[in-house]
């Protein structure tokens, strides 16, 4: 327990996986959050201060399954590993084995499989003022940028953890700071000098990657991961998302899966998964890189034998580049030995299959693929083809490849042939064909011959009985003799440590192999990085042949033009539904037409249409095919899209407030080549304030920013503007209404919407009927005001007024004033007839 406290003086908040034997235990307050946390029982073991000591544990072998709940959980966890043998404290009289944290376990460091998705990344994320850095340790990925904005950042890359200076107020972040001399110790950490050879860092980029560093390599008590060198990010060749916008496109995750990333995802492998995700969270704003992706996609669409070879090659490809950041933290199972030797032939295929390719991002893939083929020759002859789970468990190396292994394990797999041919061999050197070698439980394995072999033996060994064979005896019998000699006598060694032998020799083989691995680490990991960018490029164009996908048209100019286009999310949910077809629309904003005012009901799709025209900007600038007949897009700096409404309850803030706060950020970072997406402004509040901003933010955008706009509104008053603004154009969804129900077309038509179907549309949503029929009423009055010119808002609003209260029917009140229960039959018909004749307006009878 002493241990355990030390060890947990310097875990602090962390649990600590306890290693005793085969299980790690918990302790104390850490027992008592992890039997929570796990569902696993809480028990009690000796006593502390007075009070039992609260216990629980998990099995070693099975352990990362738990280790993945914890983290998940939000925990973080030390491993305070068993640093000695039984063996070894028993040689230096310790009454305890030693023990020590050798890492801390954290969402942003974890290697394991069970405790990573394959296809999301695992990024650190470190922000200090002014500076950013996140690294990848599962991959060596490593990134800066100055300046970054906090909130689109971590909406854009999602990180597993992130680290921030305290100043900053980000919430879930872990308070840390930059080290002392930060220049240095990162280009300490990357085997540099200085950081010169790797571009041009601020202050701020060099402190936050510094930090990052270091959080690293405190949690791996002392050790780090293969690095990347830091690839600064300046604004310019990324297209700019904040936070709303990421938010309001479901672009990485979306509501019950509906994601951006998962329409469009056909990608094979993790690495190609992680790739994809990455493009489509941070799409170019580099027209010569976007045009080669488009190259390459175009093709492989075309060359469908090649697109097969390269699927074919990928298709089950191991992640290399985990699985060498685990080899690079001695933290690797034999598996990911087998990872790099198979990636690494992979790699190979592709690089041969590619041999021909003329679009510059494929031939440019050959040499990278082809890296390293020493080490993969090595490889492939040095691992066995079925490898163990555990490097504890032997069997890594190939039969074949090393010697000295190979008779370590004979002796150990096949003792009795050993003893048989040493049997043989002493038989011929001592002349005695008698000879058999026999097992003494105190002597060992002993030669024994007949007595008359044995005295004859005794007073004169032959000739050939010298050196190693040369006979000692160790014991006689009333019919036999027993005797050694140096050969048997090392075999009988060699046959008892053989196992323990054969293991530490295994040992060095894939201690050589590792060493093989990392001083090709970077090759390895630059054909690991082409196989995921082929990954995506041949996804992208199998997505292409799946449907109507076009190649857009990238320009400089302000334009987009967009003809047949689909929303890619809404059609494969319509698809996997077996529902009807998706209803294609154009979209026409060329200069001379930048601004949209979109009229129509809800639910006709103007959502749909806003959003779906914000994603071509996203796939297209990303390096893929858009869902429509044709395209020609401006490349666009920054989008921004406000679609939805949200409140923010924990920060204060209505929905209104919300609303205007993303509108403020639109009008004060938007520029001419900029796309903006704006849903309803101004509806969060009166019907005249609304009107009054919507009008103002349509005005600034036309005159001041002068940007691509995509503006929806129930304000009907602002198609007026159309005479006033003259690169604004009118667009409507169309309804028809048939037999007093609406049906919604979900086509975009030039002009303006009559009205906005709004009980129609509650109808649909189950309103009450009579809550119905008062709105109709209402709505009715008011209409009638405006066609009269009247403001319909001057007079008492029909909102407050009482519904008018109509006389009763006569018919009502004849039946109402009827004793049913007091009637004859004859008075009963009588009475039916009063009742016909009042009902069509008669006298009565």
């Amino acid at each position: 327990m002493a241990q355990w406290f030390a060890a947990k003086a310097t875990a602090g908040a962390a649990l600590v996986f306890f290693r005793m034997g085969d299980f790690y235990e918990l302790f104390h307050e850490d027992a008592e959050a992890a039997s929570e946390a796990l569902g696993i029982a809480l028990t009690h073991r000796g006593e502390h201060q007075g009070r039992p000591i609260p216990m629980c544990g998990v099995p070693v072998h099975s352990h990362e399954a738990y280790l993945a709940r914890l983290i998940r959980r939000g925990f973080r966890v030390a491993i305070c590993e068993q640093t000695e043998t039984p063996e070894e404290a028993k040689a230096r009289k310790a009454a305890t084995l030693n023990r020590e944290i050798i890492r801390v376990v954290t969402p942003g460091t974890a290697t394991e499989e069970a405790l990573l998705d394959a296809a999301r990344p695992a990024w650190l994320l470190a922000l200090v003022p002014g500076g950013a850095a996140w690294l990848d340790v599962t991959t060596g990925l490593f990134h800066t940028q100055k300046g970054a904005e906090p909130a689109a950042l971590i909406a854009r890359l999602a990180p597993a953890e992130i680290l921030a200076e305290e100043s900053l107020g980000i919430e879930g972040a872990i308070p840390a700071l930059p080290p002392r001399d930060a220049e240095g110790r990162l280009a300490a950490a990357l085997g540099a000098g200085s950081l010169e050879g790797f571009g041009q860092f601020s202050a701020e980029e060099v402190a936050a990657a510094a930090m990052a560093v270091e959080y690293v390599r405190a949690v791996n008590n002392g050790s780090l991961p293969r690095l990347s060198p830091p690839v600064p990010e300046g604004a310019r060749g990324v297209l700019l998302l904040d936070a709303a916008t990421r938010r309001s496109l479901d672009i990485l995750e979306g509501p019950r899966g509906a994601s951006l990333l998962a329409a469009v995802d056909r990608t094979l492998t993790g690495p190609g998964a992680r790739e994809l995700a990455a493009r489509l969270a941070a799409p170019l704003d580099d027209l010569p890189a976007i045009r080669a992706r488009h190259d390459a996609v175009a093709a492989l669409r075309e060359d469908k034998a090649l697109r097969a070879k390269l699927r074919a090659a990928l298709k089950g490809a191991p992640d290399m580049a985990r699985a060498l950041a685990r080899i690079s933290l001695e933290r690797f199972s034999p598996r990911d030995l087998g990872a790099i030797r198979d990636g690494l032939q992979r790699a190979a295929q592709l690089a041969t299959a590619l041999e021909a390719a003329t679009p510059a991002l494929l031939a440019e893939a050959v040499t990278p693929l082809g890296a390293a083929p020493a080490t993969a020759a090595e490889l492939a002859r040095a691992l066995a083809a079925d490898l163990p789970a555990r490097l504890d468990d032997g069997g890594v190396a190939a039969p074949g490849y090393d010697g000295e292994l190979d008779a370590l394990r004979r002796l150990r797999d096949d003792a009795r042939g050993a003893i048989a041919a040493m049997q043989v061999e002493l038989a011929q050197a001592w002349g005695i064909a008698a000879l058999k070698i026999r097992h003494h439980q105190q002597l060992g394995y002993l030669a024994e011959v007949p007595s008359a072999a044995g005295e004859k033996l005794l007073r004169a060994a032959p000739a050939t009985a010298t050196g190693d064979l040369a006979p000692i005896h160790r014991q006689s019998m009333a019919n036999a003799h027993r005797f050694t000699c140096a050969a048997l006598a090392a075999l009988d060694r060699r046959l008892s440590e053989a196992g323990e032998q054969a293991a530490r020799r295994e040992r060095l083989v894939i201690a050589h192999l590792r060493r093989l691995i990392l001083a090709d680490a970077e090759a390895i990991a630059a054909a690991a990085r082409e196989m995921a960018a082929l990954d995506v490029l041949a996804a992208s164009a199998e997505l292409a042949t799946e449907g109507a996908w076009c190649r857009p048209e990238l320009t400089e100019r302000p334009d987009f033009a967009i003809e047949a286009g689909r929303h890619p999310v809404v059609e494969a949910a319509l698809r996997r539904a077996r529902g009807p077809a998706f209803v294609p629309n154009d979209c026409d904003l060329s200069p001379g037409r930048r601004l949209c005012l979109l009229t129509g009901p809800n639910m006709a799709g103007k959502s749909t249409w806003l959003r779906q025209n914000a994603l071509m900007v996203i796939l297209a600038q990303a390096g893929l095919f858009l869902p429509a007949a044709a395209a020609r897009v401006g490349l666009v700096d920054r989008l921004f899209s406000r679609v939805g409404a949200a409140d923010d309850l924990a920060g204060g803030r209505s929905t209104f407030m919300v609303e205007m706060t993303e509108t403020a950020a639109i009008l004060n970072q938007a520029g001419p080549r900029s796309l903006v997406v704006l849903d309803e402004v101004g509806r969060g509040t009166a019907t005249w304030d609304g009107l009054a901003i919507a009008t103002a933010v349509l005005e600034a955008l036309h005159d001041r920013i002068r940007c691509r706009t995509l503006f929806a509104t129930h304000f009907h008053e602002l198609t007026a503007l159309s005479e006033k603004l003259p690169e604004l154009r009118l667009a409507a969804m169309q309804v028809r209404e048939w037999r007093g129900e609406v049906v919604f077309q979900h086509a975009v038509a030039p002009g303006a919407a009559e009205k906005s179907w709004g009980v129609h549309v509650a109808k649909l949503a189950g309103v009450p009927a009579p809550v119905l029929k008062r709105a109709a009423s209402v709505l009715a009055q008011l209409e009638a005001r405006a066609a009269a010119g009247a403001d319909p808002l001057a007079q008492e609003m029909p909102l407050f007024a009482r519904a008018p209260v109509a006389p009763a029917h006569p018919a009502l009140a004849a039946l109402a004033a009827l004793d049913i229960d007091t009637l004859s039959p004859r008075e009963a018909q009588d009475a039916l007839y009063n009742l016909k004749a009042l009902a069509e307006g008669k006298e009565a009878l």
